[in-house]
């Protein structure tokens, strides 16, 4: 058994223990493999083993990666979850099935435009910025609910929140914070939890955890 589902097995058993064994929860919630920067002959372990959500930084390198293994294997999802400029906005609805970084109006404008002219839909996380760091994206708390609102009104896929909490503190106010805001917009999903602190995250409401070296190992 390769090593990579070898480490996916452990946090799904890791999972499994901290949902205490909630089988509802445990089918609900995404393992996100984050493949970024990995070559596929890296990740075809775990797509062999059946594993279907997959994680990407940059639209250029998942359609070089992933668009003949998506034909090939419809029930593959892959998920961007690094920052998305408008002007990839096109390619990106073509090869990416959820954006976790919907964090601007004219984000939002761009993948509403493209969406009616290639009549495709992804489904969207909108990015907060939690944590109040100038060098992150993401859309302010005082915004959000109109953020929110303004979406809705182009109709958007609009999945749930959220997050990359300070890398130097705990997460779990972040977390606790984010579950609030969560509640109060009414949305069901929440996309927060990587290699560190997945297990932190799955404890504060989390359907959605991005894992990366945890499963593939640490990048070069």
């Amino acid at each position: 058994m390769h090593q990579t589902v070898k480490n996916l097995i452990k946090i799904k058993e890791d999972v499994k223990s901290k949902l205490d064994n909630n089988q509802k929860k445990i089918n609900e919630l995404k393992i996100i493999a984050v493949s970024k920067t990995f070559k596929i002959d890296h990740i075809k372990p775990l797509i062999d083993h059946g594993h279907l959500d997959f994680g990407e930084n940059k639209v250029q390198e998942a359609i070089q990666k992933w668009s003949q293994i998506k034909i090939e294997n419809k029930n593959i999802k892959l998920h961007l979850i690094g920052r998305l400029q408008t002007n990839k906005v096109k390619s990106a609805l073509k090869i990416f099935d959820y954006i976790h970084s919907l964090d601007s109006k004219k984000l939002a404008d761009k993948i509403f435009q493209q969406q009616e002219e290639q009549s495709l839909k992804a489904k969207l996380f909108i990015q907060v910025n939690i944590g109040k760091e100038e060098q992150k994206s993401g859309v302010s708390e005082n915004e959000l609910f109109d953020f929110y609102n303004y979406c809705k009104s182009l109709k958007l896929d609009i999945l749930g929140l959220m997050c990359i909490p300070p890398f130097n503190e705990d997460s779990t106010k972040y977390f606790i914070r984010m579950r609030e805001l969560s509640t109060k917009i009414g949305l069901n999903e929440l996309s927060m939890g990587m290699s560190s602190d997945y297990l932190n995250a799955i404890e504060n409401g989390s359907s959605f955890i991005r894992v990366g070296s945890n499963i593939f190992g640490q990048r070069g």
